[in-house]
């Protein structure tokens, strides 16, 4: 998974940080400690190569200011740095972060974290405790077999491979987050919100966010020839694409299950061909075919199409990709569509990906990233309701070849730059 970020967007964060609120019981953790999206080509629990003058000005500033702010608890990263699993490297997790930042909270493993630590994962689990206890490790998720753990952990103290004063470290931790949330008074969480989760207000706050975080990349094939906002009244409309009715890839990975799903039986919500259709005068007649050929699009007469294509959901590994390209069939619905009649395409992915041999074709680009499920957050935007407001977070690359890019670099020159987007007027109503 290729994770370059533009270095302005770090010291973006850091002015954003992280607040903990103690009287609701919520303790905020950051992580991955540290690098995590600086790995060799990008590959999750890869490689962090970089100099110590680039560990601390563009990998370390957002655990400044977090520190700063109170965080509470800081997670270790499953990669290494220059060789050195983070679970494993003390120079970082205690001389820098504890002892120089002067860091009070606890550090937790990630999830079989210190399993990782060697390869295969477990061979050795005795050594894989004793390490990332002894580098700074204060709290270890342990999924399934906790007695192992425990035995392992006890023998090892007795042994004195594990000073008592580590563990003492540890503890004194744990139950100083715990006292400064008042655990030990309240322990249990308040259940009085509940209810609200998912209620109408929530949605329409996350229905804002969608139509505030698209980004419009082309509009019309000539400067004075728009094509969105999208007239409502039309004779009939082609909605087409893998991610036009799917609730499922609106919302990725993380959702639900861990590597997400697809279909639109998995939570409530509104795909964005469903949003059209409510969107779209009564008169218009929304045709949807999810990949028609050239033929069927010459033929049908239709006033224009919405193209809307993506990535499939994925989490971590699962999502390394060295060509980040829209699988088929995506490109060819672009091409079948966009080759026939006026198109907008509308992206659907959690990061860029390759879209420069289409951009020609296509009269609309939009990037809607992963809108979850309020579809018709999209349908607002692109029909007008709304404007177009939104700015690349990040660098639209032209090919991987360019990869690594960053703002500012030598050889920076992207498809899209850094905070780049087109503005639209909203209709009038």
């Amino acid at each position: 998974m290729f994770c370059f970020t533009d270095a302005i967007i770090i010291y973006t964060f850091c002015f954003n940080p992280v607040y903990i609120v103690y009287r609701d019981k919520v303790a905020a953790c950051a992580k991955h400690f540290v690098g995590d999206g600086g790995t060799v080509n990008g590959i999750n629990e890869n490689n962090t190569v970089a100099s110590g003058h680039d560990v601390y000005s563009i990998h370390m500033p957002a655990y400044y200011n977090s520190i700063i702010k109170g965080v509470s608890t800081v997670m270790a990263s499953y990669s290494s740095l220059n060789g050195v699993k983070m679970h494993a490297n003390r120079a970082m997790l205690t001389d820098f972060l504890k002892d120089t930042l002067h860091f009070r909270g606890f550090v937790i493993s990630d999830w079989e974290g210190i399993d990782r630590i060697t390869s295969p994962a477990h061979a050795n689990y005795t050594y894989s405790i004793e390490a990332s206890i002894n580098a700074g490790v204060d709290m270890v998720m342990v999924p399934y077999n906790y007695p192992e753990f425990l035995n392992d952990l006890t023998d090892l103290v007795n042994k004195k491979a594990i000073p008592m004063s580590r563990i003492d470290d540890a503890v004194r931790r744990i139950l100083r987050v715990k006292f400064s949330m008042g655990l030990f008074e309240n322990p249990l969480s308040d259940h009085s919100f509940a209810d609200k989760l998912g209620c109408k207000e929530h949605r329409e706050l996350a229905r804002e966010a969608v139509r505030k975080s698209l980004v419009l990349l082309k509009n019309g094939k000539s400067p004075n020839q728009p094509l969105v906002p999208l007239p409502k009244k039309a004779p009939k409309i082609l909605v087409a694409g893998t991610h036009a009715d799917n609730l499922g890839y609106q919302c990725g990975g993380w959702t639900i299950e861990w590597q997400g799903l697809s279909g639109n039986n998995m939570t409530d919500g509104t795909t964005i061909l469903k949003a059209i259709k409510a969107t779209v005068d009564p008169s218009t007649n929304v045709i949807f075919e999810e990949n028609p050929t050239p033929d069927f699009v010459k033929s049908q007469g239709f006033s224009y199409a919405v193209v809307i294509v993506g990535e499939v959901p994925y989490a971590e590994t699962n999502g390394d990709s060295l060509n980040l390209t829209i699988p088929e069939p995506g490109p060819t619905t672009i091409t079948n569509v966009c080759g026939a009649i006026k198109c907008v395409v509308v992206v659907v992915s959690g990061r860029p990906v390759v879209i420069e041999p289409y951009v020609q074709s296509i009269d609309a680009l939009v990037v809607a990233w992963l809108p979850g499920s309020e579809g018709q957050g999209v349908a607002d935007v692109l029909f007008g309701d709304y404007r177009f407001t939104g700015r690349l977070a990040r660098t639209w690359f032209k090919s991987v070849d360019q990869l690594p890019m960053s703002l500012g670099d030598a050889h920076y020159d992207p498809l899209f730059p850094f905070g780049f987007g087109l503005e639209t007027k909203p209709n009038s109503h």
